[in-house]
Formats: C-alpha cells, sequence, structure tokens
C-alpha cells in the first residue's frame, strides 16, 4: 500500500507503487499493468465514513493479492469530503476528470448522495452508494432509466429499512416484551423522512401506537427536553432514527436514567468503537446492524469481520460491510464486461448475483420503484438486531441468528413493571 500526493483533501492509494518508475523503462516488455482507478468519496471524520474508507481499503487489497482483476490491480483514491455538497461535486469531478476513475464508491449521507447524482448521470460515471439510504435515491435512477442508470445504492434505502425495523418490533416488543406503545424521535435529515413515514405506517400493524414523531436538529447538544417531553407520553419505546448523531443523545438518555428502552436505527452503535465512545452509556440500546461478531449471515460474514479488526482493530460500521461488498460486486462486474468503460460495466453491474457478507446480492430491474438498490427481503438482504449488552453486541433477532435474550439497565421500566 502507498500513499499518493496530498491534493486539497487526503488522498490514499492502494497496491500501486510510484509510476514514475515506469517511464525509465518505456520500452519494457514486461511492464506493469496498468491500475484500475476507483474513487471512495467519505465523511472520514466520522464513524461510518471511516468505515466506508476501510472496507474499501480491505477488499482492495484482498482483490489485489489474489491477481487483480484481469490481470490489473486496484488503486483507490480516497478522498474525504467532509459532509459537504460542494466538496464532495468538487471531488466527485476531480476524481473522474483528473484521476481517470473508473467509478465512485460511497457516501454515507442522503444529502450528499442526492447532490452527486446528477454528476453521476452527467458525467457517465458508475456511482455506487454505499451508505445513504433516502428513498429519493433510487427513485431518481427510476424516474429517468436511461439517463440515470450509473447510479447503484448496494444498501437498504429508508423505507426498507423502516419495515426492517417494523418485522422486529413485533416479534421483540409486542411479541415478547408486550409493549404497545411508541414514540418515534429522529434526526432531521433527508434520510428520515421516508423513515418515519414507513414508521408511521408499519409500527401500528407491528402493534405499536405511535403516539408522537419527533424530529430534532442534527447539532442538538441538550436532549433533556426531548427526553422530558417523551416521558411524560409514558410510551413503551423509543424508536430512534440516528446516524449523523449517536454519542450525545445516548450517553444523556444513561445519565438521565430516562426509564424507556432504545430500539431502531442508531448507526453509530453498529461500530464496536461506540461502547468506548459512550463510556458504555449504550448498554441495553437496540439497533439494527449487517451483522455481529460470531454469527455467520453467509460464509462470508465472519472472514470479512475478523480480517476488518485484525487490520484496523475495530469492527466495521454498517458502511463498511456495504462498501466491501460493493467493492467485489464492482470488481466482478469489471471482470463479466471485460471493460472498465462504464455502458459495459452499467450493464454487468445491473446482473449483479453474489453472496456478500449481509446476504445474496442483487439489484432491482428498472421497472421497480427502487431501481438499481438492492433487493430487500427474507432470502436476499436484511438486517439483524443487535443489542448491547456488557460491551459487546449479542443478536436478539431473528430468532433463528439470535445469541441472546433481550437486557436492559436497571432504570429502564418495562410494561408491567412500572
Amino acid at each position: 500500500m502507498s500513499s499518493a500526493t496530498v491534493r486539497r483533501v487526503r488522498r490514499n492509494s492502494v497496491g500501486i507503487l510510484a509510476v514514475a518508475a515506469l517511464t525509465a523503462l518505456p520500452l519494457l516488455a514486461h511492464a506493469k499493468p496498468k491500475p484500475i482507478v476507483v474513487g471512495i468519496t467519505a465523511w472520514l471524520g466520522s464513524i461510518p465514513g471511516r468505515s466506508i474508507a476501510d472496507g474499501a481499503t480491505l477488499a482492495a487489497e484482498e482483490i489485489n493479492a489474489k491477481g487483480g482483476v484481469n490481470g490489473r490491480p486496484i488503486k483507490l483514491v480516497i478522498e474525504d469530503n467532509h459532509n459537504s455538497t460542494t466538496d464532495a461535486i468538487r471531488s466527485f469531478q476531480r476524481m473522474v476528470r483528473e484521476d481517470h476513475a473508473v467509478a465512485i464508491v460511497g457516501d454515507f449521507t442522503s444529502e450528499v448522495g442526492l447532490a452527486l447524482e446528477p454528476w453521476a448521470a452527467r458525467m457517465h460515471e458508475p456511482f455506487l452508494i454505499t451508505g445513504a439510504a433516502s428513498n429519493k435515491l433510487t427513485e431518481f435512477v427510476h424516474a429517468n432509466y436511461a439517463q440515470h442508470k450509473y447510479i447503484f445504492e448496494p444498501n437498504l434505502n429508508s423505507g426498507e429499512l423502516a419495515q426492517n425495523i417494523c418485522d422486529a418490533a413485533k416479534s421483540v416488543l409486542v411479541g415478547k416484551l408486550h409493549m404497545k406503545t411508541a414514540v418515534v424521535m429522529s434526526e432531521d435529515a433527508a434520510w428520515t423522512l421516508p423513515l418515519d413515514a414507513g414508521f408511521n405506517k408499519c409500527l401500528p400493524k407491528a402493534g405499536l401506537k405511535v403516539l408522537k414523531d419527533i424530529r430534532f436538529a442534527p447539532n442538538t447538544s441538550d436532549f433533556t427536553p426531548i427526553y422530558q417531553q417523551i416521558e411524560a407520553m409514558h410510551p413503551d419505546v423509543i424508536i430512534t432514527g440516528w446516524a449523523h448523531v449517536g454519542v450525545k443523545p445516548t450517553t444523556q438518555w444513561a445519565e438521565q436514567n430516562v426509564p424507556i428502552p432504545l430500539m431502531g436505527i442508531s448507526s453509530q452503535a453498529t461500530s464496536t468503537t461506540f461502547w468506548k465512545a459512550t463510556n458504555g452509556a449504550t448498554q441495553g440500546v437496540i439497533t439494527i446492524a449487517p451483522a455481529a461478531a460470531g454469527v455467520a449471515i453467509t460464509p462470508k460474514t465472519q472472514p470479512f469481520m475478523k480480517a476488518y479488526q485484525a487490520k484496523f482493530h475495530t469492527s466495521p460500521a454498517y458502511t463498511g460491510f456495504t462498501t466491501y461488498d460493493a467493492m467485489y460486486a464492482l470488481a466482478a462486474a469489471i471482470e463479466r464486461a471485460k471493460s472498465t468503460k462504464a455502458g459495459p460495466l452499467v450493464a454487468a453491474l445491473a446482473k449483479t448475483d453474489r453472496v456478500g457478507t449481509e446476504g445474496p446480492m442483487q439489484f432491482n430491474g428498472p421497472k421497480a420503484r427502487f431501481a438499481n438498490g438492492i433487493v430487500y427481503g427474507k432470502g436476499h438482504v436484511r438486517w439483524i438486531d443487535v443489542q448491547w449488552q456488557d460491551g459487546t453486541q449479542k443478536v436478539i433477532w431473528p430468532a433463528d441468528l439470535a445469541n441472546a435474550k433481550p437486557k436492559f439497565p436497571s432504570f429502564v421500566k418495562l410494561p408491567g413493571s412500572k
């Protein structure tokens, strides 16, 4: 692995040494093959963003160690977009025009993804969105498939995430813990608009009456008034929609002994660094996640997690799984297409049919509402529910993968114990 020249933002390269050595031997019969450049865009200062870069790095190193793609090594150009649409657009353009990236992979912020999509379509650049979840991302593809076909989302969207949580809630919260009411508490962001709409539709069907839907600014520093408002309604559970935030609302929930359990999406809590970041305040928090230690979703799940932990000394966030799988899907598509040109590559990506770390990986067709989005559901990709228990993530749903029963801190009051 080598580091490229720093140019405006942090950039890394994988699997290729200095190209200058080639210029000294222009007639060398066995010159090194030209690398396949893949651009990575992520907010590296965040847990999900860092995991995008690390998941891509691990995949590229593994692929290169096995001979690369059609005999050519993958070279990554990783740029920090600072969670800025302006920086992300400039970076996207630079990686396409200057680095000649054959595809761009990232980001986890829907606002960034939505800003980049028109540029991917305009520049005919394959763009694999591995963390952002707004329904609009793949609805954009469906609206004009011929022009927008370059965009893929190997990640569950907001509506699918909501249904995933409702399925788990019906089994665990209603079926086992006899809960009847909920308050939805989500950060105010593009991805949570369809998420909350999904919650309000599917939670009642699962058996949970939604008492209120509370949205808060991602830069909120004091959650006390929100928790006081929720406590006054006496719900059985708080259903969360958190990605940009996580540490503050979690630590304040524990510090204030809010007697209501947290369950839903806490993206930062999918990484094992979250226990340390919250000083253990995440005890009892339930979040959906692609996988957990010791649980084999597929034969590829645990080998990936072990390799990731060995290299980066932490577990991957959800974006580590999706990005790692996206890199392998991209490499396989290039091999099948025998080309890095956008047309053949996009056609090959659309026919993706492989087993990844999260499950069987396929994309919806052009006529689907979520065109080029990953196929969701049992037998395809469906996330599990993990709960933080004594410093580790335990699986509590689905039943066939569960290795623990729900357990909450003493300040949490469950139905029947109030």
